[in-house]
């Protein structure tokens, strides 16, 4: 058996509670992580007994002579595949493909992102290297971070060496943000120049075979004032409490608040505006997300983020991320670029 033989098997086993004889994969990625084929067009059908069938269109039908799942060509993939009985993703099929089928299909909740957020060995080396090739092309960069160089330099530096190293492309688009520019959490880049005295965060990360490495720094730009530092320190303070807290059965939201509640004891409770993490594989943002309502209980052997901040208007701010995977002895790091404030 195959490890994409293996997830559909895994999968199969999770239909009869949803009474379905089978489920029409049509998200890409998921198509993906079942059976090894990365297109734009293409669905499986995994029917209760782990059998599989893949339809794909005349630009991708060659690439499937290798997979482990028999393959048909197919103009409307979804219509091929379609039948009353099966189950479809709701998350992902639009209402108007929904619409057109027509006939007994279910809609269900997302059963393949819940299999994808336990990787296998194979997966976290694949991730391991993406994380390798983010730390290696950060420490390249470096240098070249000073007054003058703009945002988009910054981002097209990092991007570029991420490649050089290795990387598919990057993981998303780089975040830099310099200054005040710092206060908005997923600020794109801009022609802003760096400047004396400028904490500037980096948010970025490489793909490596399809599998995303996400890691954020905040550097200063010369020695950091004051309220630079203690906001910088106070962060660096939450994110090793919510690395930490990463444990197989431990709840998304308890994770979240260990780190949380260390940035609203210390008064800044309104300037982390956002989510503690978020698992990455296949996709950059997928299943599971830690946050203050959210539910569940990780499981071993899941790669995910921690990356608390504090977000001050017209000020600035500091975010801190790593990527790492949940263990029983203890999580594993994966990006191990120092979290000590880097004066530039």
């Amino acid at each position: 058996m195959t490890h994409y033989s293996g997830r559909r098997a895994r999968l199969a086993e999770l239909l009869p509670a949803h009474d379905v004889e089978a489920l029409l994969v049509t998200s890409a990625v998921n198509v993906r992580y079942l059976t090894g084929l990365s297109s734009s067009n293409a669905a499986v059908l995994v029917r209760v007994d782990g059998s599989a069938l893949l339809a794909t269109d005349n630009r991708y039908i060659d690439k499937t002579g290798g997979l482990d799942v028999p393959a048909v060509e197919a103009s409307d993939v979804a219509a091929r595949l379609a039948a009353p009985g099966v189950g479809i993703e709701a998350a992902s099929m639009s209402v108007a493909t929904f619409n057109r089928l027509g006939g007994g299909l279910v809609p269900l909740e997302p059963l393949v992102e819940r299999l994808r957020a336990v990787k296998d060995e194979d997966e976290l080396e694949l991730l391991r290297t993406a994380c390798a090739i983010s730390d290696q092309a950060f420490a390249d960069v470096c240098g070249a971070i000073r007054p003058g160089v703009t945002e988009r330099d910054v981002a097209r530096l990092l991007e570029a060496r991420m490649i050089e190293l290795g990387a598919d492309r990057p993981a998303f688009d780089t975040i830099v943000a310099a200054g005040e520019n710092g206060a908005v959490p997923h600020h794109a880049p801009t022609g802003r120049q760096v400047r004396a005295g400028d904490l500037v965060t980096i948010d970025f990360g490489a793909n490596y075979h399809g599998y995303h490495a996400d890691m954020t720094r905040t550097v200063s730009i010369g020695e950091p004032a004051a309220w630079q530092r203690e906001i910088y320190e106070l962060v660096a303070e939450a994110q090793r409490c919510g690395r930490e807290a990463l444990a197989p059965g431990a709840e998304a939201w308890a994770v979240d608040a260990a780190a949380r509640s260390v940035i609203k004891e210390a008064g800044h409770g309104d300037h982390f505006r956002h989510g503690l993490g978020h698992g990455v594989g296949l996709a950059i943002h997928e299943e599971p997300f830690l946050g203050p309502s959210r539910t569940g209980r990780l499981e071993d052997r899941v790669p995910i983020t921690v990356e608390p901040g504090i977000y001050l208007p017209g000020r600035g701010g500091v975010r801190i991320e790593d990527t790492l995977v949940t263990r029983e002895g203890g999580p594993e790091l994966l990006t191990k670029t120092s979290k000590e404030l880097l004066a530039l």
